[in-house]
């Protein structure tokens, strides 16, 4: 049964256990939103038209802010932005391996759906987070869910747009048949750690249940415009969740933290601090 939204407290009041559930739950929040938001800066100067690529490239500017409010809040349980990003190991990630996927150059139709089906998750996974029975994830939740709704519009739009286009309908479908199965991973569970996380009430519902929800949603919106789903997919193989990643997370994770290495940095250097909650 899971406890009632006032009863973890501040990060001060957690219990060894408490915090190893909170933690499993920021860190693939954050996790998730920080490679989304690096994998969208590929297509900055690369997309299809002036106002797709300022529309994408606010898309990776919002996740890039949504995963430092996440960062932030783990940070309040002892952790620093050196040792959860920058000087971390590629394996200490826990993101699906749906966002660590690489673009193809010009594959705009696989950049809309993998936006969609993400982007269709999160929204369910921040309406399972409105009455976290930890204070801070209720709190960002809410001042994170207005930009996640306007990205699930911007791809929904999209996919409306490209399904009327004998040539782009093809490639949305070629783009749905390959990432489905990546999507799934997106509610495959952290570890042993999930039944804390139920049961504290950190998050109201269930992995399945948040599973089911995804799948009645986007099954119906994609049949409709004429797409094929493969409902009988299994979810992709490495996870992500369980710290196994794709050779493509290995020099993503490079890049991410090559400057830092480069220019002898021992310390993240912020223009502006998140704000105390």
């Amino acid at each position: 049964m899971a406890t009632t939204e006032s009863d973890l407290g501040g990060p001060a009041d957690l219990s060894e256990d408490e915090q190893r559930a909170v933690e499993a739950q920021l860190l693939r929040l954050a996790d998730d939103e920080l490679i989304q938001a690096e994998r969208y800066t590929f297509w900055q100067v690369r997309a299809p038209t002036l106002e797709s690529d300022l529309s994408i490239s606010n898309n990776a500017q919002d996740e890039l802010g949504h995963a430092r409010l996440w960062y932030d809040a783990v940070q309040q349980l002892g952790y620093s932005e050196e040792s959860l990003i920058y000087e971390s190991d590629p394996s200490d990630f826990q993101h699906s391996t749906l966002v660590e996927l690489p673009f193809a150059e010009g594959d705009w139709a696989g950049a809309i759906v993998r936006a969609y089906l993400y982007d269709a998750a999160e929204d369910i996974r921040l309406s399972a987070l409105e009455d976290s029975s930890y204070e801070t994830i209720r709190n960002r939740t809410s001042r994170i869910q207005g930009e996640e709704g306007y990205h699930l519009e911007h791809a929904e739009s999209w996919l409306n747009r490209m399904a009327l286009d004998e040539e782009a309908s093809e490639r949305v479908q070629a783009a749905i048949d390959d990432l489905y199965p990546y999507a799934l991973t997106l509610f495959e569970p952290v570890g042993d750690v999930e039944a804390d996380i139920e049961r504290l009430g950190i998050r109201t519902m269930t992995l399945d249940e948040m599973r089911t929800e995804w799948e009645t949603r986007v099954e119906p919106f994609l049949t409709e415009l004429g797409f094929d789903v493969p409902t009988d997919a299994d979810p992709a193989t490495p996870t992500g969740r369980d710290n196994e990643h794709t050779d493509h997370w290995h020099d993503l994770h490079e890049q991410m933290t090559s400057s830092y290495r480069n220019l002898g940095r021992d310390k993240a250097t912020l223009i502006m601090a998140a704000d105390d909650e």
